[in-house]
């Protein structure tokens, strides 16, 4: 009776940067369930790794098991191709979706990203409730996922949080990011006030620090109990100067080198590829 109940989650992505940066950060107030295609090797006694292909639903369904919340991570990071954007980003929320509103969860934290609306210029503060403005197949991708996530609220009642993560680093490392720069505390704050504040219900939030150079706006941070503590001013004299083309897409709009209209990140052709 006196042993404290600690809510049991599943992390998806759990192999990947932002993953396992959570999981250091979160795991003494959850009880997590890892999910990756990779194997995750250093487990802790209180931790359970089940490996899932997020294109496969029962795989999905299987890793589902036992959650009470989930912390969606899983997918291609970056640009590719339509069918594998698809196939892995589109279907695969879906299957998580889908598994957590059959087994009954209580609440889902999506990581969207500054891409639904990468196309915004610089100049202009971004909010959640403005039109989204894609840049890549893979931030259609997020554009989706939050639609997918708005409809299972109103249909389900599943509750969703949307994080719309900019730039996760350890530090800022260029000019782009002392306005998008999200610091592994903050984020594992945002993502801990995701999943415990009370009746969120449907919610899209900016995935950033707390920084003064910012281009999307703090509101639904109220909502969540979200203080970041971090700013990327700190390193502003070191990185104000670190930019490219200020003629260029990159440099004019939010989503960077992904506006750049011959970006096909992971669908790059490289020599290393067979």
């Amino acid at each position: 009776m006196n042993e404290r109940h600690r809510t049991r989650v599943l992390l998806t992505g759990a192999a990947g940067e932002i993953g396992s940066a959570l999981r250091e950060q979160l795991r003494d107030h959850y009880d997590f369930i890892l999910s990756d295609m990779r194997d995750i090797p250093d487990l802790r006694g209180d931790e359970t790794f089940r490996q899932a292909d997020l294109r496969d639903p029962e795989q999905v369904r299987r890793a589902m098991q036992g959650a009470q919340a989930v912390i969606h991570l899983g997918g291609i990071p970056d640009e590719h191709t339509y069918d594998m954007i698809r196939a892995v980003n589109m279907d695969g929320t879906q299957h998580v979706l889908a598994a957590a509103h059959e087994l009954g969860v209580r609440r889902v934290a999506f990581a969207s990203s500054i891409h639904t609306v990468g196309y915004y210029p610089r100049t202009e503060q971004v909010g959640p409730q403005m039109p989204v403005r894609p840049d890549t197949y893979y931030g259609v991708s997020k554009v989706f996922g939050e639609a997918l996530g708005r409809m299972y609220f109103e249909r389900y009642g599943l509750e969703f949080v949307a994080v719309r993560i900019c730039s996760f680093q350890q530090v800022p490392r260029d000019a782009r990011h002392l306005s998008t720069w999200l610091s592994p505390r903050d984020a594992a704050q945002l993502f801990r006030r995701s999943l415990d504040a009370e009746q969120v219900g449907f919610l899209t939030v900016a995935g950033i620090s707390g920084n003064t150079r910012r281009w999307m706006t703090p509101e639904g941070w109220d909502v969540l109990g979200y203080v970041p503590q971090d700013d990327a001013e700190r390193y502003a004299t070191t990185l104000e100067h670190v930019h490219g083309d200020p003629a260029s897409r990159s440099e004019r709009f939010q989503g960077g080198i992904f506006t750049e209209a011959d970006y096909l990140g992971r669908a790059q052709p490289s020599a290393d590829q067979s």
